[in-house]
């Protein structure tokens, strides 16, 4: 068979939060029901979630909700959210829930773009590319660091494992690393501190990399980063 359409059914505490907070997303509501059960169909282009309402008990940081989503191009999906959300906070949401991850390379997935969108409800959508990266040329070892820091803080949601290894890498590689590998280091390491609420960590690391020279040439490479240093630096108000 072919042509196959997979819905998600993921829980939430309020469908109406769930209606409000996709809505920013781009999505658009296409059924809804109070009872006998509380229930909502979201669909944005040929993509569906579907939420239905639990107790109130029910809590949004314990949840198991999650889904794996493939996608052509992880970076215009991306951006198109971040527009909705800038629209509506002034800011992308990078902590606590609900928030969004940014698009990077997951060594743990055949090195495929992924990034995740943390929802109201605890559900953890993951947005995959349908095609993996060109494999790196040559990984540094702070590259290395980064890219298993990204597994442990992205994949798995552990920020402060994450930020650990980070930590260490940036301290051992500070003079030896390339300004490029230092920038996407330093500003992986400033999304992890506002994750965990230590702006002064934040706003240290975006210091660093706002200090670093780059050429032109590595301005163009590292364009997302250095809107990423843009976004984090709206988050905590510099």
């Amino acid at each position: 068979m072919a042509n196959e359409i997979a819905i998600p059914l993921l829980p939430c505490r309020s469908i109406d939060g769930m209606v409000d907070f996709y809505t920013m997303l781009g999505f658009r509501r296409i059924y809804y029901q109070v009872r006998p059960n509380p229930y909502v169909l979201l669909k944005r282009e040929d993509l569906q979630l579907g939420f239905f309402g639990m107790p109130e008990a029910f809590k949004p940081e314990d949840s198991y909700g999650t889904c794996v989503i493939v996608v052509p191009d992880t970076g215009e999906l991306f951006e198109a959210f971040a527009a909705g959300m800038r629209a509506a906070h002034g800011k992308l949401l990078v902590s606590g829930i609900p928030r969004m991850t940014r698009p990077r390379r997951r060594k743990n997935d055949g090195n495929h773009s992924g990034f995740a969108v943390i929802d109201p409800g605890g559900n953890w959508i993951r947005f995959m590319a349908a095609r993996p990266l060109p494999e790196e040329e040559a990984t540094s070892r702070l590259t290395t660091s980064l890219n298993r820091a990204v597994v442990m803080g992205d994949s798995n949601g552990n920020h402060e494992r994450a930020a650990e290894i980070l930590d260490g890498a940036l301290e051992r590689d500070k003079d030896t690393a390339s300004a490029a590998e230092l920038l996407e280091a330093l500003v992986y390491r400033a999304e992890l501190a506002v994750r965990a609420k230590d702006h002064a960590a934040a706003g240290h690391a975006l210091a660093r990399a706002r200090a670093l020279t780059l050429t032109e040439a590595e301005r163009e490479q590292l364009a997302q980063s250095l809107a990423a240093i843009d976004d984090l630096e709206a988050v905590l108000g510099l």
